[in-house]
């Protein structure tokens, strides 16, 4: 069935003979009225700034308990700085053909041994516990080093993770002593959890 045009209308066979035509609304000015709105209504846009809110009320705690993670493995790895430089100064005193447990008198480097730029003074065969944070390369402004007190936790601390947390400069921190006795390691303390590093 092909449709057939007849001055201007357009007729089908099989019906009747009505002229088709497309009724268009226009307003008092002309204006196109069958034209779709666009934008969101109301309720669409609380719905979306709840789901929003909802969203920002769980991240938020996450995000603060990422600081204290991010803190703690700033800490541990600090430590595994302290304990490579320690090796690393031990090992470099022993092949230099000093004792393993060679102490140097007072605070004054009688071995000559400087790493990186560092005078090392040595007790029982490891860095003091002066010369191990910039051996360790443990500086400031990334970590506290001045001003840790006998307030500490542990009054051996040689670094803090910084001031703004909970514990402040007195907690989160680490500390090394070096051997007390021949012929043994330095003690290594991580006095550093989520809690005290929030």
């Amino acid at each position: 069935m092909s449709a057939q045009v007849k001055s201007g209308q357009i007729f089908m066979p099989a019906f009747t003979a009505a002229p088709i035509s497309c009724i268009i609304r226009q307003d008092a000015s002309g204006v196109n009225m069958n034209r779709k709105q666009t934008g969101f209504t109301l309720i669409e846009l609380v719905v979306v700034i709840t789901i929003i809110g909802i969203l920002a009320a769980i991240a938020l705690p996450r995000f603060a308990a990422l600081q204290g993670d991010a803190r703690l493995a700033k800490m541990n790895g600090a430590m595994g700085a302290v304990k490579s430089a320690a090796a690393m100064a031990h090992a470099t005193l022993i092949s230099r053909g000093f004792s393993s447990d060679y102490s140097d008198t007072g605070n004054t480097n009688a071995t000559g041994i400087v790493i990186e730029g560092i005078s090392v003074v040595y007790v029982h065969g490891y860095p003091n516990a002066t010369t191990i944070v910039p051996l360790a390369g443990i500086t400031s402004p990334d970590y506290v080093i001045n001003g840790l007190t006998a307030v500490l936790t542990d009054p051996s601390a040689i670094a803090g993770a910084d001031i703004n947390h909970i514990g402040g400069a007195t907690d989160c921190t680490i500390s090394y002593t070096p051997p007390i006795a021949s012929n043994t390691p330095p003690t290594y303390v991580v006095n550093a959890n989520l809690i005290n590093c929030s």
